[in-house]
């Protein structure tokens, strides 16, 4: 199997709209380019012709209502989607230059390096808040016994649980509050070193005290990770990402800063959706 960073980068510069243009200083900055990206299950097409840049160590919010395709998309980009019956995909997604559909990459590297938080918390409950950390690192043979304890600070401290359950750490992960199941499990995928951070819809399950410490949490991370993130929450969106895409019925309708798009969008369907029209 080829190790993807191994391969020559393929340098891509935003023009105007989100638009590409080649070479220039801000190919360094693109994380992935998505290029004619279709996906469905069965005879259902879910996504059509998606084409966008998403910069590195940036926030990326990804809105739309319910069915529009905003999962689906995100779980193409660490192949995740493939693994259901019936579901495919056609396109290109490059990664650092690299299409990741290619059939030389192998999809357990790939999601070391493209992490996923999903909508509900879902720790191994009987397993000590230490081995939830560390699982992902154990099952693909990379851990050794005595990096556990290092491991987990490490991670448990990025995800700002660390002083929160360091007295703890062999209690069951099941035992944590909601909204702290959440920052493990964000530490969970922190712990395999990524470099981007896929979360759907991180916080829908929580209250607002646990939906802020995330909200600050992502802050925290886009200085260290790309991070993309599906949101029903268009207040949140606002508060936390760099850019924003809105899907609708299977198109992306509109990328842009997000403020622009939240304040002079460019399609009326934006405009309709972000104002309560439909959604």
């Amino acid at each position: 199997m080829v190790l993807m960073s191994e391969l020559p980068k393929i340098e891509i510069k935003t023009g105007p709209g989100g638009g590409r243009m080649a070479g220039g200083a801000a190919a360094k900055r693109m994380k992935f380019s998505i290029d004619d990206l279709h996906a469905w299950y069965g005879s259902h097409e879910v996504l059509r012709d998606i084409t966008l840049d998403i910069g590195e160590k940036k926030v990326t919010a990804v809105i739309g209502p319910s069915g529009c395709g905003k999962s689906t998309f995100i779980r193409t980009l660490n192949r995740m989607h493939e693994t259901i019956r019936g579901a495919g995909q056609s396109g290109k997604v490059l990664l650092d230059g690299e299409n990741i559909f290619d059939k030389s990459v192998d999809p357990v590297l790939l999601r070391r390096r493209v992490g996923m938080v999903f909508q509900k918390p879902n720790p191994f409950p009987a397993m000590s808040i230490r081995d939830n950390v560390v699982a992902g690192l154990r099952l693909t043979g990379l851990l050794k016994n005595f990096q556990a304890d290092t491991i987990a600070e490490k991670a448990l401290k990025q995800a700002a649980l660390w002083n929160e359950v360091k007295d703890h750490m062999n209690k069951p992960g099941g035992s944590l509050s909601g909204g702290q199941q959440q920052r493990l499990c964000i530490a969970r995928s922190l712990a395999v070193n990524p470099e981007v951070l896929l979360m759907d819809e991180p916080c829908s399950a929580l209250d607002p005290i646990a939906t802020a410490k995330i909200e600050e949490l992502i802050r925290q991370l886009r200085e260290e990770y790309t991070i993309i993130i599906v949101t029903h929450n268009m207040q949140q969106a606002a508060r936390v990402s760099d850019k924003t895409a809105f899907f609708l019925t299977g198109d992306l309708v509109e990328y842009d800063i997000t403020e622009k798009l939240f304040t002079k969008p460019s399609d009326k369907r934006t405009e309709d959706y972000i104002t309560g029209k439909f959604g």
